[in-house]
């Protein structure tokens, strides 16, 4: 792969590392900044009603897979691109800014909202503009590996705020941290928007989209020519259900889980977490060019066949796994399962439309199914625990596994579709997947 394909995976999906980055610090921070802008009293209390501001960013996500969608479509990836980072850039100046409760009384809250309103629409929109830039950018036979570079960056992002959170840790007092130490990662955030923003002003528009005539198409990007391609936006959904409920648990649930359920000490929890996150990260690529060797489909099938057989098996070792070592081997069991999914869907739901409405197709669909499944995952988790069948989420888990498997199985193979050759999408005109008629055999 030459330079120039390294700079487009480089700077299609450097965003992403910063939006993740983002979006991880203000999880984990919130414990020190929650008490900044509510009334002294419950901290417990105050702690809920500012993860009740965190959850209002995936809420907005599908609003931002349709907004920045429906602009990647009309006026290409580039702009959508440099929109996020902009998007991103002020929620974190936000944030870092936000007056406290002494200063500004519910004020700093409304500062807030509005970040995380922003974040939100940033995030959702973010997964649409790189999933297709990447797909699209990339030479024809390693989609897959460009592609799978999209949960490259996210993991990239988690594991720099994890990083960065336990540095701060180690090197300011608690005092500090909830007085103002909470501020330095949203600079940071902020100043590394900044870079990406400087990086994505100067990119080139994908061949692929300035070559197809969709600039000209009069309701590119509407949710009018997207109803027209209903059963592929179905199709993502059903497709990400599976994959997003289990990379939630085995991601952004396993601390707790291993803390609050297995009895693990929070230090060695995170440790484990941030070992396997960093493993995980490096094999996505691998998987991705293997899926431009032998499909897309092979790849899904085993996850979900993995996911649908395994899930239940390893969460009930991993109750009862309260060492490092069983701990780590058993989530790097379930994130190598995980990786059949993760290191490629990104280039699969994007080859399934047409490049008229690939990036809206993308973002609301795959918003949608995030919101819905993702972005639950953990309360639902914490309803079966908290009704006292724990075991119940670990079958839900599969469930929806076996779910995406029937869908994996039923559904075409991509790998081979011609990005170049994908009619136009016009009103009233009713096209197959990506130009399917334009597929070349696979050698």
């Amino acid at each position: 792969m030459g330079r120039e394909q390294w700079k487009k995976i480089w700077v299609g999906s450097a965003g992403n590392m910063v939006e993740w980055f983002d979006w991880f610090v203000y999880a984990t921070f919130a414990v020190y900044f929650a008490d900044s802008f509510f009334p002294e009293g419950n901290e417990t209390a105050n702690l809920m009603n500012t993860m009740g501001i965190f959850a209002v960013g995936f809420f907005m996500r599908p609003v931002g897979g349709w907004l920045l969608g429906r602009i990647g479509d009309r006026k290409g990836r580039k702009a959508a691109l440099t929109l996020t980072v902009t998007l991103m850039s002020a929620s974190a100046v936000l944030i870092a800014i936000a007056p406290t409760y002494d200063v500004a009384g519910y004020g700093g809250v409304a500062v807030l909202m509005v970040a995380r309103l922003l974040q939100g629409l940033s995030v959702g929109g973010e997964y649409a503009a790189s999933a297709t830039y990447l797909t699209e950018a990339s030479a024809p036979e390693k989609r897959g590996f460009a592609s799978s570079f999209q949960y490259v960056s996210m993991t990239a992002g988690q594991l720099v705020g994890l990083g960065l959170q336990i540095l701060l840790q180690r090197n300011m007092s608690e005092a500090a941290l909830h007085s103002w130490g909470w501020r330095i990662p949203f600079v940071v955030g902020a100043l590394g928007a900044g870079i990406v923003f400087y990086l994505r002003r100067s990119m080139l528009e994908t061949e692929v989209y300035a070559d197809s005539g969709a600039a000209e198409q009069q309701d590119r990007g509407t949710l009018k020519v997207l109803w027209q391609h209903r059963r592929e936006a179905f199709l993502v959904m059903a497709l990400t259900m599976g994959g997003t409920v289990a990379y939630y648990t085995y991601t952004t649930y396993l601390t707790k889980f291993l803390s609050k359920s297995a009895g693990m000490e929070k230090s060695t929890a995170s440790l484990v977490s941030f070992c396997a996150l960093f493993v995980f990260m490096c094999i996505q690529p691998l998987a991705g060019m293997l899926s431009d060797r032998i499909g897309r489909r092979p790849l899904l099938i085993t996850f979900a066949v993995g996911s649908t057989f395994l899930t239940v098996p390893i969460m009930t070792m991993l109750r009862h796994a309260d060492t490092f070592w069983p701990a780590l081997g058993l989530a790097l069991l379930a994130l190598l399962v995980i990786t059949g999914y993760t290191s490629i869907n990104a280039c699969v739901k994007a080859e399934l439309f047409p490049t008229g409405i690939r990036a809206l197709g993308v973002g609301l669909s795959y918003a949608v199914a995030n919101a819905l499944f993702g972005g639950t995952a953990e309360y639902v988790a914490l309803w079966f625990k908290n009704a006292g069948a724990e075991s119940g989420f670990y079958w839900y888990v599969a469930g929806c596994a076996a779910v995406s498997l029937v869908v994996y199985l039923t559904m075409r193979e991509t790998r081979d579709i011609d990005l170049n050759r994908v009619a136009a999408v016009r009103a009233g005109e009713k096209t197959s997947p990506a130009g399917a008629t334009s597929v070349t055999p696979a050698s």
